[in-house]
């Protein structure tokens, strides 16, 4: 339960395609009750299975544009020939409720936002392998084999990013990987300066200061 004046930390997880980001962060959220996760603004056309305003908000590039233009973007991005967006007033009402927010999105966009919320927690996320890899994005066979080729080059692009994250994790083991990952947004709400803020009172009485 958040505190009066407690500000939510935004974590910021990147990825190849195909290295279990979504899968990591659904489970995330699942067992970690003070996360959320930003739903994205794309233009991707919507695939079997996904629901309107729970896996992505599905707009057209004419409306995505129009959005661009008014600023309402924490970051977007040009992903494969579709837009990705986040909304920057729904990230930031958000945080100020004390949620702590996860934002899935590509090196592209967690440079944006680094730039706009320099305070953010970015995590990179890594499969244990190039061949891993591969047999990922073929295995879940939601893509042609022209568009594995494309994304398996991207993630070699995607990857020479790794080192701007403040963490990384390497996805080998799905539950080690979800640990980590769990380890870290734990970790870093007992940072001094979230605790100074959640326990303001504690720390007041017990230093004898009112």
């Amino acid at each position: 339960m958040s505190q009066a004046g407690e500000q939510g930390t935004l974590f910021v997880i990147s990825a190849p395609s195909g290295a279990g980001k979504t899968s990591l962060v659904s489970e995330m959220l699942r067992q970690d009750s003070r996360l959320g996760v930003s739903v994205s603004h794309t233009t991707r056309p919507m695939r079997e299975g996904e629901q309107n305003g729970v896996n992505y908000h599905f707009v057209s590039r004419d409306e995505f544009e129009a959005m661009i233009a008014r600023g309402d973007f924490l970051e977007h991005a040009d992903v494969f020939g579709n837009y990705y967006g986040t909304s920057q007033v729904w990230v930031r009402e958000t945080l100020a409720t004390g949620q702590d927010v996860i934002l899935e999105i590509d090196w592209q966009g967690a440079e944006q936002v680094r730039r706009l919320i320099p305070e953010c927690v970015s995590i990179f996320i890594v499969p244990p392998s190039a061949e891993a890899l591969r047999q990922r994005l073929v295995g879940r066979g939601t893509d042609a084999p022209d568009v594995v080729e494309r994304r398996l080059a991207e993630a070699e692009e995607e990857c020479r990013h790794a080192a701007e994250f403040d963490y990384l994790v390497v996805n080998d083991d799905f539950s080690v990987a979800l640990a980590d990952l769990l380890a870290i947004a734990r970790s870093h709400r007992l940072t001094m300066g979230v605790q100074q803020v959640r326990h303001a009172s504690l720390l007041s009485g017990l230093s004898g200061r009112s």
